[in-house]
């Protein structure tokens, strides 16, 4: 299997384009001198302005631009890294040319290098499939953290995030679509297939739908 290095302009689309793009595709990080290599099995899209007519009520980008999803409105190809639940970091790919802010969460991997470093992240994994198994712990194996990692850019060959497409086409055919997991608003729903994963994968997240969300609550989004 041949991996590739994307140039700028594949991430200068909508999110809804390029993350189905990234399945298969190998991301690399390099922190605290170690390296590790998480090949994508599960990606979702989150909109953001000027990227289409549907308002993404599950989007960080949906109200502009803020402290928290800066790098979101910055140039395509960086990474979005961002806490929740005051726990967990996640990882997204930016996407859409500069300042219109939409993002792919990689949600699930698997590990396919620097395993030993992995398990050392993630200690209470019970099985390989388990290291990069959702997004807190995809980002958590890579060793990704938004202190350090917020806007780092993906295209530098020799950089601590490295992202090289799958140039095969081979798995296109096994590619499956559906509702984002956990996220509510009208964005959560069948209607809105934003969530896509290579069907047959052990390391693919399962499904859950949104809670109903009381007042003063917010919905999980990218």
């Amino acid at each position: 299997m041949s991996h590739t290095l994307p140039d700028r302009s594949f991430f200068e689309r909508s999110a809804l384009e390029v993350a189905p793009l990234l399945l298969g595709a190998t991301l690399t990080s390099r922190v605290g001198g170690a390296e590790v290599a998480v090949r994508i099995t599960e990606t979702e899209a989150y909109l953001g302005l000027g990227t289409g007519d549907v308002h993404d009520e599950g989007s960080h980008a949906r109200m502009g631009p803020t402290a928290r999803n800066r790098s979101m409105f910055g140039p395509p190809g960086h990474l979005y890294v961002y806490f929740i639940y005051g726990m967990y970091d996640n990882v997204n790919v930016v996407c859409s040319p500069d300042g219109q802010a939409s993002g792919v969460l990689l949600r699930a991997g698997e590990i396919v290098s620097g395993h030993d470093t992995a398990w050392a992240r993630r200690p209470t994994a019970k099985t390989a499939r388990d290291l990069a198994r959702g997004p807190a712990r995809l980002a958590m194996a890579l060793g990704f953290e938004r202190a350090h990692h917020d806007g780092i850019d993906l295209l530098n060959p020799h950089g601590q995030a490295v992202l090289r497409l799958d140039a095969s086409t081979a798995h296109c055919d096994t590619i499956r679509t559906g509702p984002r997991v956990g996220v509510s608003g009208n964005a959560g729903t069948e209607k809105f297939p934003w969530r896509f994963w290579l069907d047959g994968e052990p390391t693919v997240s399962p499904y859950r739908a949104a809670k109903v969300r009381g007042a003063g609550t917010r919905p999980r989004s990218s």
